[in-house]
């Protein structure tokens, strides 16, 4: 028997390595089965019975989400054009116009859009009254004569 070893020994170590490289080849297919498995049910859920049917499913999401970020898009350029005219700056003074009331009751306050328009309010506290103005703002001027309290209450506004 060892004669028989001695003599085929080159012929059963290329047995050998031919039955390890089938083992292995096996192996390997059982991993990428495994893994395809993986990703099927990753992909398509318990129900993917094929790839293709993932890949359809697939391209079906991406339709949809598609359709979702062109609407995104579009609601985008409405909240950037509405941006442009809500009021971003603010401005306010507080002062007392009459020497017989106390404190700062009195105010002006600017409320202005990133082209600095927009409007300016003064409510004017007296004794016996309380007085309230509006006047409108364009690009940091006023066509109405202004107070020095409302021009300070803007110049304010505008430097935020």
């Amino acid at each position: 028997m060892i004669d028989f070893f001695g003599a085929n020994l080159f012929f059963i170590a290329v047995l050998i390595l031919i039955v390890l490289i089938a083992v292995w080849n096996v192996f390997l297919q059982l991993q990428q089965r495994k893994l395809r498995n993986k990703i099927m049910t990753l992909l398509g859920g318990k129900k993917a019975k094929g790839l293709e049917k993932v890949i359809f499913e697939l391209i079906k999401r991406l339709k949809e989400n598609e359709k979702k970020v062109l609407e995104l898009k579009k609601f985008d350029k409405y909240l950037e054009k509405m941006a442009v005219f809500s009021i971003h700056k603010v401005g306010v003074v507080r002062y007392n116009p009459f020497k017989e009331v106390g404190g700062d009751q009195s105010f002006s306050i600017a409320l202005l859009d990133s082209r600095n328009s927009g409007f300016v309010i003064t409510s004017l506290y007296g004794r016996e009254t309380n007085r309230i103005y509006g006047k409108p703002v364009k690009k940091g001027k006023s066509e109405y004569q202004l107070s020095e309290e409302e021009i300070m209450a803007i110049e304010e506004a505008i430097a935020c």
